[in-house]
C-alpha cells in the first residue's frame, strides 16, 4: 500500500525494506487546512502562529506556537530547506487585511533550529524551533502556549484541541481567509499504527478524525493543545496525516511535544 503524507513539505519516503510506504507531497499542493472545523473567534488561540516559508522556487505554509516572546516550535519539515520565514500572530484572518494586534516578524534560516535527529525518510524527530528576530509583544490576542511538566501522561481519550488556517474540505482549492479549529480525543498509540503499519512511534500522538474532522496539508507545525486548568498546555506539533483525504477517517499524526522537553529547554532556555 502507498500513502501520501499529507501535511509534508519534502520530496522523501517511509521505507519498510526497499518498499516506500510514505510519499510526500510537491511544493504546489501546500496547503494549511482544517476539515470540518469550527471558525475561531477573535483571541481564541492566542499561541498560534502563522509561518510562510521561502523556499527554492517559492512558498510554503505552516502553522507553529508561541513558546515565548522570542520561540516558535514547528515541524523540522516545514524548516529545514526554508530560506527564510515570516511569523504572523495575534490574527485569525489570512486575507491581508491588517488586524488591529497582527504582528509580523521576518526571520532568516539561521534563526531556525531542525532537530539534529530529524530523518525525512522515517518522519521521526519532526520538530523545530524558530528564534524570532524580535520579540512578540504579548496581549490578550497573543500568548504563549504552555509546555508540559513532564512526559509522563499518555493522553488517550483526552479531548484536545487543533487549529489551523486553510482548506475546510477534501473538495477545498484554496486557503481559508480564517483560523479553524477541531476539538477531538487522542488515540491509543497501538490503534494509529495498525493504519501507518508500524510507522508510529513513541515521540509520536495521534487524534481520531471520526466526523471528518481533521488536521491536513499546511497545518503542519501547528499546536495540539490540552485545555487544563485554564491553560493550554502543548502537547503536540502537526506532523503527517494520509493524502487519500483529511476526510477519510484516518488518524492525524503529531510530534509528541513532551518527549522533546529536555532539548526544548537547551536550546532555547526555557524552563
Amino acid at each position: 500500500m502507498k500513502l501520501l503524507i499529507a501535511l509534508s513539505v519534502l520530496v522523501a519516503a517511509v521505507s519498510a525494506g526497499t518498499q516506500p510506504l510514505v510519499e510526500v507531497m510537491p511544493y504546489q499542493d501546500l496547503e494549511g487546512r482544517i476539515t470540518n472545523g469550527e471558525v475561531a473567534s477573535d483571541a481564541q488561540f492566542p499561541y498560534q502562529a502563522a509561518l510562510r516559508l521561502g523556499m527554492e522556487g517559492g512558498y510554503a505554509f505552516c502553522g507553529g506556537s508561541i513558546l515565548s516572546d522570542e520561540w516558535i516550535l514547528t515541524a523540522a519539515h516545514c524548516t529545514d530547506v526554508a530560506h527564510n520565514v515570516t511569523v504572523t500572530v495575534g490574527v485569525t484572518k489570512l486575507s491581508g487585511e491588517n488586524e488591529k494586534f497582527e504582528q509580523k516578524i521576518f526571520v532568516t534560516s539561521k534563526n531556525i533550529i531542525v532537530h539534529e535527529g530529524w530523518n525525512p525518510s522515517t518522519l521521526t524527530n519532526d520538530i523545530a524551533l524558530i528564534r524570532l528576530s524580535a520579540k512578540i509583544q504579548f496581549n490578550e490576542h497573543t500568548e504563549p502556549a504552555v509546555l508540559p511538566k513532564n512526559n509522563d501522561g499518555d493522553y488517550v481519550g483526552d479531548l484536545v484541541w487543533a487549529s489551523g488556517w486553510g482548506k475546510d474540505s477534501d473538495s477545498a482549492t484554496a486557503v481559508s481567509p480564517v483560523l479553524r479549529y477541531i476539538e477531538v480525543p487522542v488515540l491509543k498509540p497501538q490503534t494509529c499504527s495498525t493504519y501507518y503499519l508500524g510507522v508510529i512511534t513513541e515521540k509520536m500522538i495521534c487524534i481520531s478524525t471520526k466526523g471528518h474532522k481533521s488536521t491536513c496539508n499546511g497545518d503542519s507545525g501547528g499546536p495540539l493543545v490540552l485545555k487544563q486548568d485554564d491553560q493550554n498546555i502543548l502537547i503536540g506539533a502537526t506532523s503527517f496525516g494520509i493524502a487519500l483525504g483529511c476526510e477519510k477517517g484516518w488518524p492525524g499524526v503529531f510530534t509528541r511535544v513532551p518527549a522533546y522537553l529536555d532539548w526544548i529547554h537547551a536550546k532555547t532556555g526555557l524552563k
